[in-house]
């Protein structure tokens, strides 16, 4: 298969991209004379907040985010719950389980609030120099609350809501962007977006309304914070056919697993929407046997669509953040799924990645967690993993984009 090939038909999340802003041009440079580097970011999702029963990994959040300094990290994404935050932030909310079978929030009903938790979390995290991503996964309550999301407008409203309460703690500095919708438009995450879809394909005329819709708003109310949507899709020259002025930055999703038409995920023969216990079965039966059957054609396929993705941001002139990464998408500590065969792979990943110059912020996997102790036990691992992020550059065409001065703040 060609070069074409494995990028025309790659499927990736989170396309962000950095806009310029003239309140901040003096800050800019000032900053331009600084070695800038990328930060090491993880996806802590709503396992944050929903991971907290006796004996939780996030029961502990000194404990965790120590251990997360500990690794070298340095930022971390969560989700703010912003459609709940809007209705009543102190309201104790129960949740359904998006999946029984992984490891990213709780397995089973849940009872939380968000507040004070969120900001509780969010000055914790200042106090251990670790910036905080906001994003959602509008997760589903018992009423449903997310199908009022009905237009960008409110979705907007919503998000100010949250950023109004972290700004009456003094918190607002510690915020290094919000995102807001994970996978942007992807049905799993959006039930309340009527208009026609295309699977995860964010590039549709509605689509693109919505988006500018909810941008203006946030741009309006809160200029020096960068906004964007989370994409999972992507094709080659999407940046230079569907210009994105009013993102940011770009926060994009790779894996291996799902590039190429999901072409090694359909091969495991995983319903990767679905998550059932059958997925585990096969994970265990084919996915490392798979993978190291044919190594070099799986790698081949993963730097080839970032170093391809790298060109068309860079032609875009548009930074880069990966939070979701870099080779299989679903996995967990369960019998005969080894680890050693991901970590290579995301491995792989970040070293190409780093490479690029593009990318601002750096994931080293999914599982980057306390609940995935197969990955997180390996602390040389993620040190190593988090010195090549830390220590890459950042193309200097870049330099003067919001997320850079967000960064330094």
């Amino acid at each position: 298969m060609n070069r074409r090939d494995f990028i025309k038909y790659g499927s990736m999340s989170s396309l962000v991209i950095l806009s310029d802003n003239a309140g901040f041009a003096k800050k800019i440079h000032t900053l331009s004379a600084k070695k800038i580097q990328p930060l090491a970011i993880t996806m802590w999702d709503f396992s944050w907040l929903e991971r907290r029963w006796p004996g939780g990994s996030y029961e502990d959040w000194d404990k965790a985010l120590d251990e997360l300094v500990a690794r070298g990290y340095n930022a971390v994404r969560i989700d703010a719950y912003p459609h709940l935050v809007s209705v009543d932030p102190t309201k104790e909310w129960t949740l359904l389980p998006v999946w029984d079978q992984y490891d990213w929030g709780a397995p089973g009903i849940i009872k939380v609030k968000i507040q004070p938790s969120l900001t509780e979390f969010i000055a914790k995290c200042k106090k251990h120099k670790v910036k905080v991503g906001l994003s959602t996964w509008y997760r589903q309550d018992v009423d449903n609350t997310r199908l009022t999301v009905h237009t960008a407008t409110k979705m907007a409203n919503n998000w100010l809501a949250v950023l109004d309460i972290i700004k009456q703690e003094n918190l607002l500095d510690n915020i290094l962007y919000v995102d807001l919708c994970n996978e942007w438009p992807a049905d799993v995450w959006t039930p309340f977006f009527k208009a026609k879809r295309d699977g995860h394909n964010w590039t549709l005329p509605e689509s693109i309304t919505w988006m500018k819709e909810a941008m203006e708003i946030m741009h309006k109310q809160y200029p020096q914070i960068p906004f964007t949507f989370s994409f999972d899709h992507y094709q080659e020259g999407i940046l230079k056919n569907n210009p994105t002025p009013y993102l940011d930055f770009i926060e994009q999703h790779i894996w291996m697993a799902s590039l190429n038409k999901g072409e090694f995920n359909n091969k495991v023969g995983i319903d990767w929407n679905n998550f059932s216990s059958g997925d585990l079965k096969r994970l265990a039966e084919k996915s490392e046997t798979l993978y190291k059957g044919n190594k070099p054609y799986w790698d081949n396929i993963l730097t080839i669509s970032i170093n391809q993705f790298a060109a068309d941001a860079k032609a875009a002139n548009q930074p880069l953040i990966t939070t979701e990464c870099w080779g299989i998408v679903n996995y967990k500590d369960y019998p005969m799924l080894n680890w050693d065969w991901v970590k290579g792979l995301c491995e792989l990943g970040i070293t190409t990645a780093a490479a690029t110059g593009q990318w601002v912020a750096i994931g080293t996997s999914n599982f980057c967690g306390p609940q995935f102790k197969g990955m997180w036990q390996d602390i040389a691992w993620h040190k190593k993993m988090t010195g090549i992020i830390k220590n890459a550059g950042i193309d200097s065409g870049l330099k003067t984009k919001k997320i850079i001065s967000r960064m330094q703040d």
